[in-house]
């Protein structure tokens, strides 16, 4: 009569054993499927004061710390009527729906380059403002950004 008390035991032991290693498992694989996220900042923001009363160009660096590429998709701003994304590619400047922050890398936007177009502003920025766009992502949502206005000849130490 021992042997059946030392079976249920040893039998209870070997189920629980295999719960622990289906649990160590499946949080294994899920922390490998779920961890290539991106990580967003924003860097040197800034708005040079335009010459014109209704546009304005803007300038900024995402960094991308994350494992994963994301995509700026739009941005807004209750500065301007519309803020567009621009590209500048062989010295011709076209508007685009979205651009890629690569994983591990930046998107820089710089005079003669990737840039933002505020069109229709509702009143001319200048010099010592301020003005708040609001950064659309796929992935990461939405980023607020306060985006100084620098003088019209202002050259930043970062290049862009």
């Amino acid at each position: 009569m021992r042997r059946p008390t030392t079976v249920i035991p040893l039998a209870a032991t070997a189920l629980a054993g295999a719960v622990l290693l289906t649990g160590c498992g499946g949080s294994a694989a899920g922390s490998e499927s779920g961890g290539a996220e991106p990580e967003l900042s924003v860097t040197s923001p800034y708005i040079p004061q335009p010459v014109s009363d209704s546009m304005a160009a803007g300038f900024l660096t995402i960094e991308n710390k994350g494992d994963a590429a994301d995509q700026l998709t739009s941005v807004t701003s209750d500065a301007a009527g519309s803020v567009t994304l621009h590209r500048t590619d062989g010295g011709a400047m076209e508007q685009v729906d979205r651009l890629t922050v690569p994983a591990h890398g930046r998107l820089v936007f710089r005079s003669g380059g990737n840039h933002l177009m505020f069109d229709g502003l509702k009143s001319k920025p200048v010099q010592g403002r301020t003005i708040t766009v609001e950064l659309h992502f796929a992935t990461s949502g939405e980023l607020k950004v306060q985006m100084p206005v620098k003088p019209a000849t202002y050259n930043p130490a970062t290049g862009h």
